[in-house]
């Protein structure tokens, strides 16, 4: 039988985490401009459904990406794929279509740290030792955090097929929420899209090289469906909202071959949050789910 002091701290936890999930503020922390189109459909339910606050930090401006412009060298007029040019002028530009994404998902505030982007590897190390300001990156993620209160930071799923850029970057989230000395530590996410046709998605335990990316459990503990119909006749779904985000990346040509493939976002609970993170994770997708779309 529960004592009364057990109950009174059960009941407390719970009116804690219904409280927690109400208008939730998250702080996404990706490698490039368009990784965020990643869990687009959880970041739009946040900040129009559930009248939430997302604000985002961009650790490079994606200049490697100068490979897939060649039908933005029309639109922009610009010689985009030749590489010296690209490096110079995508910068700006791929800064300019996340903000024209980030619109239509509500983003609030945008975070550039200029750090340089240099080829596709599944090599975290390439960038973390070699490359970034890891030093600086750390710092800026803090005064962010300290200047805001988020509920929850949203990262890529470092997996081992995963860009050693998205890899580093969630690395470095990870690292950063550790360091992070607040009585409100906001809890850290994993997020990797996959198909629904898939049984179950592919379970993940962290990389072995880095302990700091273990997760509670190796299957997700929560997702989010983009398929979740809205509307005239239930005619239009969620997935149709992460296109729309996808076609502002218009100097990224290969970005538009992921339109309308992977319709789970699948999000996993590091190992570094509180033991109490899986209630307030169940608590905000259940609203997540269960909050219809807002019309305006």
């Amino acid at each position: 039988m529960k004592s009364s002091i057990q109950i009174f701290f059960i009941l407390l936890l719970t009116v804690y985490a219904k409280l927690f999930a109400q208008n939730p503020s998250v702080l996404i922390i990706t490698a490039h401009p368009d990784d965020e189109t990643g869990f687009a459909a959880t970041i739009y339910k946040i900040t129009h459904d559930l009248n939430g606050k997302a604000d985002i930090i961009v650790i490079t401006n994606g200049e490697a990406g100068y490979k897939y412009s060649s039908i933005a060298e029309d639109i922009y007029n610009i010689q985009l794929t030749k590489e010296a040019i690209g490096r110079e002028y995508l910068p700006s530009i791929r800064k300019k279509e996340l903000m024209s994404g980030g619109a239509i998902l509500g983003l609030r505030d945008y975070y550039f740290l200029d750090q340089k982007d240099t080829y596709y590897t599944l090599d975290a190390d390439s960038v973390l030792q070699h490359v970034w300001d890891t030093t600086f990156i750390k710092r800026r993620i803090h005064q962010v955090l300290y200047s805001k209160h988020y509920d929850f930071v949203f990262t890529l799923l470092p997996t081992n097929s995963t860009h050693g850029h998205h890899k580093a970057a969630t690395i470095l989230a990870l690292s950063a929420l550790k360091d992070y000395s607040s009585p409100s530590k906001p809890i850290i996410l994993g997020c990797t899209l996959a198909d629904s046709t898939a049984i179950k998605p592919e379970p993940f335990v962290g990389l072995q090289k880095y302990p700091i990316t273990a997760v509670y459990n190796e299957l997700p503990s929560a997702q989010f469906n983009r398929n979740q119909s809205f509307g005239y006749n239930n005619k239009l779904n969620y997935s149709i909202i992460a296109n729309l985000v996808i076609a502002e990346h218009k100097s990224q040509g290969a970005m538009q071959l992921a339109a309308g493939k992977g319709d789970i976002e699948y999000f996993w609970n590091y190992s570094i949050n509180s033991q109490d993170s899986e209630l307030n994770i169940k608590q905000l997708f259940d609203r997540i789910s269960s909050t219809p779309f807002k019309q305006k």
